[in-house]
């Protein structure tokens, strides 16, 4: 199996690409003999059939690049460093950050609502292949993605695609504004440029959803990484409430799912050309 699925741009390319890095479904023979969890449940985690609902951006001169392995596998969304000393056999370093230190490494130990992939622990060398494998060509893929974007139109937009449990937002204020169907990352102001999130809320606006920015979804690792409006890089989160779209206990497209991608295609559209309408309206 190949780390990654790279649907190229139609036409000529833009400054725009997408990246769906937890909606793989593949899951080894080996390590699903290993788990204590049964399928269904192993697939809690995945941003499944986000890649779908994102398929038109290469229509728009974006290319996307989605994962084929779990995130329950390996989380390309952590830094490489991020290993679980509960899980792999690696000393133990003060300040574990939280993620890490509730199993939420780039080697997962648990999958959603903190449910233990497995019993034991596994050696190094198993995590460091699952990230020559899997990891480090994702990234690299991206990386380069992204360089010549910028290379070729001045900067560079990475979409960051996720989807999010309807019950990650249960114990918002019941008080607040409306439910948020979208949340829009951008690390508080810090991995793109203001315009670009206030763009993606208008658009996502207009199609009638009801946007947040960065609570409780700020954006990852992914995100942080990419970001760097500086030197011309721009990476905005996007995650999407799943019950939009998905049953989540069986893991299985609605009945609406085609909508809602009608929905979300004039969205990708104006994201996909965000930069290139910028440079060409500056221009006039």
């Amino acid at each position: 199996m190949e780390p990654y699925e790279l649907t190229g741009s139609e036409g000529r390319p833009g400054a725009t690409v997408f990246s769906s890095p937890h909606s793989g479904a593949h899951y080894p023979d080996d390590f699903l003999r290993s788990s204590q969890l049964d399928p269904l449940t192993l697939r809690s985690s995945e941003d499944a059939f986000v890649h779908r609902l994102f398929a038109s951006a290469p229509r728009h001169g974006a290319p996307l690049l989605s994962a084929n392995y779990a995130r329950a596998y390996v989380d390309l969304n952590r830094a490489a460093s991020e290993l679980d000393p509960a899980l792999i056999d690696v000393p133990r370093r003060p300040g574990l950050n939280p993620r890490v230190a509730a199993g939420l490494g780039v080697i997962p130990r648990v999958v959603a609502e903190g449910r233990a992939i497995r019993s034991g622990r596994i050696p190094l060398a198993t995590a460091q292949d699952r990230l020559d494998r899997v990891y480090h060509p994702y990234h690299i893929a991206l990386g380069h993605l992204l360089e010549a974007a910028r290379l070729r139109e001045g900067a560079a937009l990475l979409i960051d695609c996720h989807s999010m449990p309807r019950g990650a937002l249960r114990h918002r204020d019941r008080n607040a504004a409306p439910r948020p169907q979208i949340v829009l990352g951008d690390r508080f102001g810090t991995a793109c440029a203001p315009w670009i999130t206030d763009l993606a809320q208008d658009a996502f606006t207009r199609a009638g959803f009801v946007v947040a920015r960065n609570m409780p979804f700020a954006g990852g690792y992914i995100t942080e990484t990419y970001g760097r409006p500086s030197q011309g890089f721009h990476a905005l989160q996007i995650e999407i409430d799943r019950s939009l779209y998905m049953d989540e206990r069986r893991i299985r497209p609605l009945p609406g799912f085609d909508a809602l991608r009608a929905r979300l295609a004039p969205v990708i559209a104006t994201l996909a050309t965000a930069l290139d309408v910028r440079r060409q309206l500056a221009a006039e």
